[in-house]
């Protein structure tokens, strides 16, 4: 009772770390696009924004929520109707014939490679029973996923509602998200697909309208294009290099291209993915209870500069022991919480758990039974 006396003062126990980065030249970066954004996709940071929560028009990388939700819905096997509506959609098109059956997962392909608004419809309606239907549940996972300046009306981007629109940073966001689904990955990672073709005697081939991923960057792992008169050329793309994975947004922008390479580029000769807690017993912590007890289920890492690399500061807050933890079944599993902070500024909260002992069971009434069983066998008896 002593030492849970003396713990009731105990409440802080602060580590600074000093993390060695490799050493990079920064370079400026320039966009054309009116609204720009580079994110890092692990951690979220923001390395480079322009007009970033500045509303505008979107057009085909609205397909991005269209393809995730395809995805997430657990129908990428059904066999699809294509609608009469679903044919009459204008622009980009995969050419869909109206009562042709299509697997939806070629749907999907068919609208992350080719931008097909025919495919965005018959997956909408496929999908959500209807364009309002799907309309609905586009909002309704874009407010899950924080997209607080977004609103869809259709699914494919064209400019046939005023109030359809988004953000550089929601769109960056909603990557984010997608990417964490290795369905998605694929898709958006792929060069060129082969679909079935009930029409014709040749399969439908697909090559990806994504230049960065098909034929400009080393380093790109996908994306999606969108154009319309009044949005003007729109873009997506995720890049990775090494451990950097990045996500780049432009929003009318002319030189899209180039803007996307420029910011990825400068990127990764700014930035590298440093260790700023590693998973496991967390060492600096001295308490005579907590000693050796506390850990970290899992590591955590973090886009950092070369000028950024001495700026770190962790501070670990736990709770004060109580009377009833004498008995360490009674500890709960979350003890703290790690605050790390970056130049004074809080970038992440962390749980912190305990470690309990093994714990050695009685044995059951059944265990006892079998050895009072084996003892009378073995005892000789006269017959």
């Amino acid at each position: 009772m002593k030492m849970f006396s003396r713990l009731m003062a105990m409440v802080l126990a602060t580590a600074l770390m000093m993390i060695n980065i490799p050493q990079y030249t920064a370079a400026s970066v320039s966009v054309s696009a009116r609204s720009a954004i580079l994110m890092e996709q692990d951690s979220g940071r923001i390395l480079y924004e322009k007009e970033a929560n500045k509303v505008r028009r979107i057009a085909s990388i609205t397909k991005i929520m269209t393809a995730i939700l395809a995805i997430e819905s657990g129908k990428m096997d059904d066999m699809v109707k294509v609608s009469d509506r679903a044919v009459r959609a204008e622009g980009s098109s995969i050419y869909l014939k109206a009562g042709e059956k299509i697997k939806l997962e070629d749907l999907v392909y068919g609208l992350m490679l080719r931008s097909g608004n025919d495919s965005a419809v018959a997956i909408a309606e496929h999908v959500g029973g209807s364009l309002e239907g799907f309309g609905f549940l586009m909002n309704k996972k874009a407010e899950e996923i924080g997209m607080k300046n977004t609103h869809f009306a259709n699914p494919h981007g064209l400019d046939d509602h005023e109030d359809h629109y988004s953000t550089a940073y929601d769109m960056a966001l909603l990557t984010r998200y997608a990417m964490n689904n290795e369905i998605y990955q694929k898709i958006a990672g792929t060069k060129v697909h082969r679909a079935p073709n009930p029409n014709e005697s040749w399969d439908r081939v697909w090559k990806n309208k994504n230049r960065l991923l098909t034929e400009l960057y080393e380093y790109s792992t996908g994306g999606k294009t969108g154009y319309t008169k009044r949005a003007k050329r729109t873009l997506v793309t995720t890049a990775s290099k090494e451990n950097l994975n990045l996500i780049a947004v432009t929003l009318n922008g002319p030189d899209d291209w180039n803007d996307h390479i420029s910011m990825y580029e400068t990127a990764f000769k700014t930035y590298d993915i440093v260790e700023v807690l590693p998973e496991g017993i967390i060492e600096d912590i001295d308490e005579e209870y907590y000693k050796g007890k506390v850990y970290l289920k899992h590591p955590y890492n973090y886009p950092v500069s070369k000028e950024e690399k001495d700026k770190f500061k962790i501070d670990i807050k736990l709770q004060k022991p109580e009377t009833e933890w004498e008995d360490s079944r009674a500890i709960p599993g979350v003890i703290g919480q790690a605050t790390v902070y970056l130049d004074g500024e809080p970038i992440k909260k962390l749980p912190l758990y305990y470690k309990h002992d093994p714990i050695k069971e009685d044995k059951s009434l059944l265990d006892y039974f079998k050895g009072l069983f084996t003892s009378i066998a073995g005892v000789k008896t006269n017959g």
